[in-house]
């Protein structure tokens, strides 16, 4: 289970997920800077993988395929953004 409500306290921008999706690992910080959170512009680096899910905000951004406790990832600054 995943907070759906994630918010970066870096860039301070809304953490988008996308199931079942993967970032191509070309992808780079000017590539989210420029092209958060529009969907139609991200889609040319997301690639379909079932069961996972692509996380990204302005300035950082992770593919997920099993159970991961972003937390423990130090250069993340995810938080709840309350629900």
């Amino acid at each position: 289970r995943t907070c759906d409500q994630l918010r970066c306290t870096a860039c301070d921008f809304r953490v988008s997920l996308f199931n079942d999706y993967i970032w191509d690992h070309s992808c780079d910080y000017l590539f989210f800077r420029n092209n958060m959170p529009e969907l139609s512009k991200l889609r040319v680096k997301m690639i379909k993988k079932k069961g996972a899910r692509a996380y990204a905000c302005q300035c950082s951004w992770r593919s997920i395929d099993e159970l991961t406790d972003l937390q423990t990832d130090q250069r993340l600054r995810w938080v709840c953004g309350k629900h």
